[in-house]
């Protein structure tokens, strides 16, 4: 779906863009290309796309597979897809609201993330979708800060840990703002990621556990945690995967985290 497409669709069906959504539609097809590319999907591949807009990248992944569900908030939008994209099932919900259907795996995961909501979206995903085999997301390229981080660091905190287990990350190029409609005050990048073992650990109620881990940033992680179990518990809990009862979050290693959620739930 090229520049002139996206606005042959805008005027033919009355849509205008809305900056609540973080609207901003993709119209490069090199770099569309490269994005399904990037996905390595299998015919028979269960794909999930979320915030499909108007579907730059939904009619490509369309064609690659037989199993395509997207979930897409505005309901034009959605009911747009609807009229035009026949083999993908579309679902006109807030992903953070959607619930995942049950007996379904999801092999590939794709979205041109709105940047308001990245962190959200990329926790839930990790926590309730770790068991697909690769992700790939454009987001702010600004916000990879708060993805590829490591302990100690301003930015570190639940979304690197979650990056960091879900498995092998990779930055794999910019894309500029003229590759959208409208065009965006920020240069945007495509991420991937692929499984390892180590997302076998991501749960809903892990996820839980590293937001209480990071409420409060300056305290020491036995107070954060308060609510857990007592003082004694938590720094016997600490003391024995070898960390001191002093410590806080953002000193831990991703690994650490799993090993304390272990020995206290």
């Amino acid at each position: 779906m090229n520049r002139d497409n996206i606005k042959d669709i805008l005027q033919s069906e009355g849509i205008l863009p809305l900056s609540k959504y973080g609207q901003n539609f993709l119209c490069d097809e090199k770099i569309i290309q490269s994005i399904i590319d990037l996905c390595e999907i299998n015919r028979e591949d269960m794909v999930l796309e979320i915030g499909p807009g108007l579907g730059s990248l939904t009619f490509p992944l369309s064609l690659k597979t037989d199993h395509l569900g997207c979930v897409e908030i505005d309901k034009g939008l959605a009911d747009h897809l609807r009229d035009t994209v026949t083999n993908a099932t579309i679902f006109h919900q807030d992903f953070l609201k959607f619930e995942r259907p049950e007996n379904i795996n999801i092999d590939v995961i794709v979205s041109n993330i709105p940047y308001y909501i990245m962190t959200d979206i990329m926790k839930k995903l990790f926590a309730d979708y770790s068991d697909a085999r690769k992700m790939v997301f454009m987001v702010e390229d600004d916000a990879i800060a708060r993805i590829d981080c490591r302990p100690g660091s301003k930015q570190y905190g639940p979304l690197a840990i979650l990056s960091s287990l879900y498995g092998g990350y990779r930055y794999e190029f910019k894309v500029p703002s003229t590759a959208f409609i409208p065009q965006p005050k920020t240069t945007s990048a495509v991420i991937s990621f692929t499984r390892a073992a180590t997302a076998d650990y991501l749960t809903p109620e892990f996820v839980k556990f590293l937001n209480s881990c990071f409420s409060m940033r300056r305290k020491m992680l036995k107070k954060n945690l308060s609510g857990l179990a007592s003082t004694d518990v938590i720094c016997n809990a600490l003391n024995q995967i070898g960390l001191n009862d002093s410590c806080r979050a953002e000193e831990l290693q991703p690994g650490e985290f799993v090993r304390l959620f272990k020995v206290l739930c």
